[in-house]
């Protein structure tokens, strides 16, 4: 079974299980899911999308404005995907809805007028990658991985934050993907702020970029850190004390593997690497695939890790943090945003050897 032939049948046994006869997708994430990694967004910070699919016994439709509609057809190729176009002039109310489903049961994945909100139910079909998504996945880590690593490697002291954010968009776009977070911090703000939006501040010795690149509708996470002249000590304790945390959750995230009892084990980590409390002070990652989290871990979650899942866990240490994305297999895992020269640390972890990213030294 294809890529979509195979979503085209998750979605037939949802609908067939809510007892519903239609199904509305509007939000980016899932029109990117369901049509192998289509886009209908115009604002990239939006949540739904400029276009939707509604999916019916009779057949598949895009509904969309006349602005749109030439470009979903003529670039995205909807058509030849076996959608039946339903275009109205942008100034009018969108009937289109309505009108085709009449009688039916419907569902859509978000609140919608007369249909049952299936955004839970939906998100869960696109937790399991099916092989041309982790081909698509692995492409889009590499263009992550590398796009970082060469703006690290570009920005100097006196650059300020919104210059080192301008050159990691500029690594990052020309690649063909779209960083929908970019995150700087320099110096003291690193230590003060885990989520740094980019400021005017200028950067003295010590830098933190963090980024979420998003293309074909996934989303990998990948976090890098340059210091400029001597590391203090303590601030490489906490990267290696973080790798080992960081490790910890790669070496983990097995196949049948509870999530609750893979972040039991991150947190005693923090405990054994002599930081036993930083883990409240953020969130450590989860689920990665349409969104940056599909959903994140914490110490009651009942999900269960699945070979060809992905997860981009990213534990901290006030002031270090280690973060890449990786997809689980039967055999283990596979970090994507892994790329080659920059440095690692090595950890040993429940007989393997993980490497995790160090913080580059700049002389």
């Amino acid at each position: 079974m294809d890529e979509l032939a195979e979503k085209e049948e998750r979605v037939k046994l949802l609908l067939e299980e809510k007892g519903l006869d239609a199904l509305l997708l509007s939000r980016i994430s899932n029109f990117a899911w369901y049509t192998g990694g289509k886009s209908n967004y115009v604002n990239v910070a939006a949540e739904f999308g400029a276009a939707s699919l509604l999916i019916t016994a009779k057949g598949k439709y895009l509904i969309t404005n006349n602005i749109e509609a030439p470009r979903l057809e003529r670039e995205e190729e909807l058509r030849e995907q076996g959608y039946q176009f339903v275009v109205t002039p942008w100034h009018e109310t969108q009937q289109a809805v309505t009108q085709l489903t009449t009688g039916l049961k419907l569902g859509a994945d978000g609140p919608y007028p007369g249909a049952l909100d299936l955004t839970s139910e939906v998100a869960r079909l696109r937790h399991r990658l099916i092989p041309a998504e982790i081909e698509r996945f692995r492409r889009l880590g590499q263009w992550s991985g590398e796009a970082i690593q060469v703006a690290a490697r570009r920005i100097r002291p006196g650059f300020s934050e919104h210059q080192i954010a301008a050159l990691l968009a500029q690594e990052v776009i020309s690649r063909g993907v779209l960083p929908i977070v970019n995150l700087v911090a320099t110096d003291q703000r690193i230590f003060d702020f885990r989520h740094p939006l980019p400021t005017n501040k200028k950067l003295e010795r010590y830098a933190m970029l963090v980024l979420c690149g998003r293309k074909w509708g996934l989303v990998a996470s990948v976090t890098r850190l340059v210091h400029f002249g001597p590391l203090p000590d303590e601030v490489r304790r906490k990267q290696e004390a973080v790798a080992q945390v960081d490790a910890t959750f790669i070496a983990a995230s097995r196949p049948g593997a509870r999530i609750s009892d893979i972040f039991k084990k991150a947190v005693e980590t923090y405990r054994q690497v002599g930081y036993p409390d930083e883990w409240k002070l953020h969130h450590q990652g989860g689920l990665a695939g349409y969104e940056p989290r599909e959903y994140i871990a914490t110490p009651t979650s009942r999900q269960v890790v699945r070979p060809r899942q992905a997860f981009a866990w990213n534990p901290s240490i006030t002031g270090t943090k280690s973060e890449d994305t990786i997809i689980v297999n039967e055999k283990g895992y596979e970090i994507i945003t892994a790329v080659e020269g920059w440095p690692q640390i090595p950890v040993q972890v429940e007989g393997q050897l993980i490497e995790r990213p160090a913080i580059l030294e700049v002389s």
